[in-house]
C-alpha cells in the first residue's frame, strides 16, 4: 500500500516549516479539539487512536512517529488513515522544528513515543537514552513555547520506574528504582516531565501504566510472544522461575484512563499529579501461560524455562486508589475477558505473529560462558 498521501510534506524554507493542517476557524470549536498523538503507530498508542477517533467523531488527530521497528502504519486502522482528520508525520521527536510547529496547532498532547523493551535495553542502551529522554526534553520545550495553544499534556510514562515491590499495592509514593536502562530511561522522562511543570508551571500529567495487553502488540512482549509461540508451533520460553508476577491492564481501560485525563472539568486538581493505572492485583507468569493454555485446550504445551532476565522485576502491582480519586476510573476489563479476546485477535491475524516472531529475541550475556535468547 502507498501510505505517501497520509504523510505530511514538509519543506524546507530556511528551516523546517509546516503548514497548519487545520484551519483556524476549523479548531476554534470546543468540539474540534486537535490531538497530537506522539507514538500512535505503536502498540498502546495505535488502540488510543482508535478508541478516541471513535468517542470523539469531530476532533482531528495528528500521529508523529518515527516507525522505528516497533511501529507500523498498519497498526492504524484503513478508516483513520484516509478520513480527512488524520495527519501521518513520519518524523522523530527529535527534530525540534517539526514538534514545535504541531504543538503549535494542537489543543491536546498526548505522549506515547518511547523505546520500550527491556530486553533491548540491555543490548544497547544509547537508543533509550536519546528517544525516551531527550525526546522528551524536546516536546517539553515546544510546550513551554506553546502553552498559549496547548491545553493539556499527557505524559505515558510506566510502573517499570518503580522497580520491584517494596509494598503491596505500590502506590504513587513508592520510591524510584528503576532495574534496566529501559526503565531508568523512562524515569528519567518522568522527572523531566515533572521538573518542567515546577519550573514553568506547565498543564501536565504523568500517567503510569502497569502491565498492558492487547491487540496489536509487538511478539517481544510476553503475552504476544505466547500466543506467538503456540501459533508457530514453537515451545514457551519463560524468563527464570515463571513466579515473578504482574499487574495487567488491558489497553482499553489505559485508553480509557488517558481519556479521562484529557476531559476532566476541573484540570488543576490533576495537573502535575503522578497517577497510576494498574488493577490493584497482581498475575505470575506462570498464571498466564496457564490461562492462555487453558483457553485454547492444550494443557500439556511445552514450556521452556530460561536464564532469568538481568535487571529482572519480582513483583509490579500498583495501587489504583489515586486513579479513582482523581479521574474516576478503574478497570472495567477483566483478565480472563481481555486474554481471551486478545487471544481471539492474534488467532485472526497469524502473519502478524510470523512476521515479528524471528527478530524479537535478543541475546544477553547472563555470564562470561553463558548467552541466554530472551
Amino acid at each position: 500500500m502507498n501510505f505517501s498521501k497520509f504523510i505530511l510534506k514538509i519543506t524546507l524554507i530556511g528551516v523546517f516549516s509546516i503548514n497548519p493542517l487545520f484551519s483556524a476557524d476549523e479548531s476554534s470549536n470546543e468540539n474540534n479539539k486537535t490531538v497530537l498523538i506522539t507514538g500512535a503507530a505503536g502498540f498502546i498508542g495505535s488502540n488510543f487512536l482508535q478508541y478516541m477517533y471513535d468517542k470523539y467523531p469531530e476532533y482531528r488527530f495528528i500521529v508523529l512517529d518515527a516507525l522505528t521497528y516497533a511501529g507500523s502504519l498498519e497498526n492504524i486502522s484503513q478508516e483513520i488513515r484516509s478520513a480527512d482528520r488524520f495527519t501521518f508525520v513520519h518524523a522523530n521527536i527529535n527534530d525540534f522544528d517539526i514538534v514545535n510547529s504541531l504543538m503549535g496547532q494542537s489543543d491536546y498532547v498526548v505522549h506515547f513515543a518511547a523505546e520500550s523493551h527491556v530486553t533491548r535495553s540491555i543490548v544497547s542502551d544509547a537508543k533509550f537514552l536519546e528517544t525516551d529522554i531527550l525526546g522528551t526534553r524536546s516536546l517539553l520545550v515546544a510546550l513551554n513555547k506553546n502553552r498559549e495553544k496547548v491545553e493539556r499534556f499527557i505524559h505515558i510514562s510506566t510502573s517499570e520506574v518503580y522497580g520491584t515491590a517494596e509494598t503491596q499495592p505500590m502506590n504513587e509514593d513508592h520510591p524510584l528504582n528503576p532495574r534496566s536502562p529501559y526503565a531508568a530511561a523512562k524515569a528519567g522522562a518522568d522527572r523531566l516531565v515533572y521538573s518542567y511543570y515546577c519550573t514553568y508551571d506547565l498543564p501536565v500529567v504523568i500517567l503510569r501504566p502497569f502491565n498492558n495487553y492487547g491487540p496489536n502488540q509487538h511478539v517481544e512482549k510476553l503475552i504476544p510472544r505466547i500466543i506467538a509461540s503456540i501459533i508457530l508451533n514453537k515451545p514457551i520460553k519463560i524468563h527464570g522461575s515463571g513466579e515473578q508476577s504482574r499487574d495487567w491492564v488491558h489497553t482499553l481501560d489505559t485508553a480509557r484512563a488517558i481519556d479521562m485525563a484529557l476531559h476532566k472539568p476541573d484540570f488543576s486538581q490533576i495537573k502535575g499529579q503522578e497517577i497510576n493505572i494498574g488493577t490493584n492485583k497482581a498475575v505470575s507468569v506462570n498464571a498466564i501461560v496457564h490461562s492462555i493454555l487453558d483457553i485454547l485446550q492444550k494443557p500439556h504445551y511445552p514450556v521452556l524455562k530460561i536464564s532469568d532476565r538481568p535487571g529482572q522485576v519480582d513483583c509490579h502491582i500498583g495501587g489504583n486508589t489515586k486513579a479513582q480519586k482523581l479521574l474516576g476510573w478503574s478497570p472495567i476489563i477483566s483478565l480472563e475477558e481481555g486474554l481471551s479476546e486478545t487471544l481471539k485477535w492474534y488467532l485472526r491475524n497469524p502473519d502478524f505473529c510470523i512476521n515479528l516472531y524471528e527478530n524479537s529475541s535478543h541475546p544477553v550475556y547472563v555470564s562470561d560462558k553463558e548467552i541466554s535468547y530472551q
